[in-house]
């Protein structure tokens, strides 16, 4: 029997702002602590864009850095991962895809916020199955601390910006790399639970300034985020054909310490399974997940063969998971 054309990981790369928020900047101005902060989030520092740089400026640097990692010069088509596009109108796809030299390739948006790079690479993967795509670059980039009310100790400790990408080819299912299955979720009856009110058409002029800033009911999303990414864990296991005890490693959402150990917990996966990188980097949103696969390549984590699980909870509600037997990738640093 023939074997069906799948998506295969072949590169990868990362890149966060240069400018670097501990905490002791932060405790400096906001009702909050060092210790309040690491024991809840984990985080000990984040990037911040600094003014004049974008969402697209971010992609271009981790898109260039996944082309090199796949030794590509061209792809088929670029999907961006982003809730914080450069502008609502057009797409910001479109820009990446022509400053990377693409100017000729499909190129779109994907907005389901923390869930975007899972949801992103389904949607890759089934352009190289329907033939529309050979090779997808797909990013996952956010500035999201552009969208946080600058006195809220709720939220600004919690996120940071940054861009991560990674390159899928046609490819055969059992190749080290073959992404899949995936298991994609939603919920929009608790999408005021994680919200930014304004700046859509719903309400064209905002009521307030704070308006255009997120708003996060922390416990109840804690609460959905931990259950879901189990739930869609358990899901892509089946569908694998993994046993819990087969993963080698558990990849997800950096957005909360808690939420990655008590996910994990739920699964029954060892802490030592975790690939996490928060402490540095804060949530950076759509780019989390890349973002920490780099940096497992980098510190170890990630080695060829390992059997890796991915897994991601967003604002919508928005979730998914997917799974893959990790490729030999080169990556670069991530500044």
């Amino acid at each position: 029997m023939a074997t069906r054309s799948t998506a295969v990981l072949a590169g990868l790369g990362g890149w966060l702002p240069p400018r670097v928020v501990d905490n002791a900047e932060l405790t400096a101005r906001l009702d909050t602590s060092d210790e309040w902060i690491r024991t809840r989030t984990g985080i000990r520092e984040r990037r911040v864009v600094d003014a004049g740089m974008s969402t697209v400026d971010m992609s271009v640097e981790a898109g260039g850095r996944a082309l090199r990692s796949a030794g590509l010069e061209r792809v088929d088509a670029v999907v961006l991962a982003t809730a914080t596009p450069d502008q609502p109108c057009p797409a910001s796809a479109p820009q990446v895809a022509s400053r990377l030299g693409q100017r000729d390739a499909a190129a779109f948006d994907v907005n389901a916020v923390c869930s975007g790079f899972v949801y992103a690479l389904a949607t890759a993967a089934g352009l190289i199955a329907a033939g529309v795509a050979r090779d997808v670059l797909v990013v996952g980039a956010d500035a999201f601390t552009t969208l946080l009310d600058p006195g809220d100790r709720g939220t600004v400790p919690i996120f940071g910006d940054g861009a991560g990408a990674a390159v899928l080819r046609e490819g055969r299912d059992g190749e080290a790399g073959a992404i899949g299955p995936f298991d994609l979720h939603s919920d929009g009856e608790h999408a005021e639970l994680l919200v930014v009110p304004a700046g859509g058409s719903r309400q064209k002029e905002p009521e307030q300034p704070s308006d255009r800033y997120l708003r996060m009911e922390g416990q109840a999303v804690f609460r959905h985020a931990t259950t879901r990414m189990a739930e869609s864990s358990r899901a892509v296991l089946d569908g694998l054909g993994w046993t819990v005890g087969e993963v080698d490693r558990f990849v997800g959402h950096q957005a909360n310490i808690r939420i990655l150990n008590t996910v994990a917990k739920q699964l029954g996966l060892p802490a030592d399974s975790l690939v996490v990188n928060i402490e540095r980097t804060g949530n950076t949103s759509a780019a989390s997940i890349p973002l920490a696969l780099v940096d497992g390549v980098r510190d170890g984590s990630l080695r060829p063969g390992d059997r890796v699980l991915l897994a991601a909870f967003g604002a919508g509600f928005t979730w998914g998971a997917t799974g893959l037997r990790w490729p030999d990738v080169p990556v670069e640093a991530v500044r």
